[in-house]
C-alpha cells in the first residue's frame, strides 16, 4: 500500500484504508521503516487533499497526536499541518 501511495495509484481507493491503519498505529511499518505509511500518506499532493477535505481532515486529527517522531517525519508532518 506505502509503494502504490507513493507512486499515486489508486489513491481514492488507498488513502481511506491507509488512514484506517494510521488510526490504529500512525507508525506502522510498510517493507522500509516505521513511519513510511505515514511518510508516504503525507508526501501526496496538497490537491488530493483539497478533493478528500474529510480524509484530510482526519489525517489531521492522527497527525496532531503524535509526539517524539523522528526529525524527517516531523518535518513532513509541519509541512503536512501548514497545507
Amino acid at each position: 500500500m506505502r509503494l502504490l501511495i507513493g507512486q499515486d495509484i489508486g489513491l481514492p481507493y488507498l488513502l481511506p484504508l491507509a488512514l484506517k491503519v494510521l488510526r490504529d498505529n500512525p507508525m506502522a511499518e510498510g517493507d522500509m521503516y516505521e513511519g513510511d505509511l505515514l511518510s508516504a500518506v503525507l508526501t501526496r499532493n496538497p490537491a488530493v487533499w483539497a478533493e478528500s477535505s474529510g480524509l484530510g481532515r482526519e489525517l489531521r486529527v492522527i497527525v496532531s497526536e503524535l509526539i517524539d517522531l523522528p526529525l524527517d517525519l516531523q518535518q513532513k508532518v509541519e509541512r503536512f499541518l501548514i497545507q
